[in-house]
């Protein structure tokens, strides 16, 4: 069996509706069976940052995109359209707790803007209260 045939079979067991796209908490129970964690708020932006044809799920291409990591001009300019997408308060360079409560409902995880405040504060390592690229960066590495 070659390697994209193997991706091919793992995709598909973690396509749990069967869509032929991987969800954001698709995602999530994929990393989590490798042993790892991420929160809803990094999966969906490691999807919004993988998604090619911007429908908020992982298409095959996308998902092998994601295994293999991707060279680093690819995963850079990833990176920057996915804090594009965040940054929608008309830009000024940063994603703000607003900025982030739309996006995120755009991609259907509602939160309240106390939580994107939280979150934000996770990240926030200048204490500005809102994320730069370069916290972007950390924070999806």
């Amino acid at each position: 069996m070659d390697k994209r045939e193997q991706y091919r079979r793992v995709f598909s067991h973690f396509d749990g509706d069967k869509d032929g796209k991987i969800s954001p908490a698709e995602l999530r129970q994929c990393v989590a069976a490798v042993g790892g964690d991420i929160s809803p708020a990094e999966a969906e932006a490691t999807v919004a940052a993988l998604d090619r044809d911007g429908d908020g799920h992982l298409g095959f291409e996308d998902f092998v995109a994601f295994v293999e990591g991707g060279g680093a001009e690819e995963k850079a300019a990833d990176l920057e359209e996915a804090f594009r997408m965040y940054e929608v308060d008309g830009g000024g360079g940063c994603i703000t707790p607003k900025s982030l409560k739309r996006m995120l409902s755009r991609l259907g995880e509602s939160r309240s803007l106390e939580e994107c405040k939280a979150m934000i504060a996770r990240f926030d390592l200048n204490g500005d209260g809102v994320i730069n690229f370069d916290e972007f960066r950390v924070m999806m590495s």
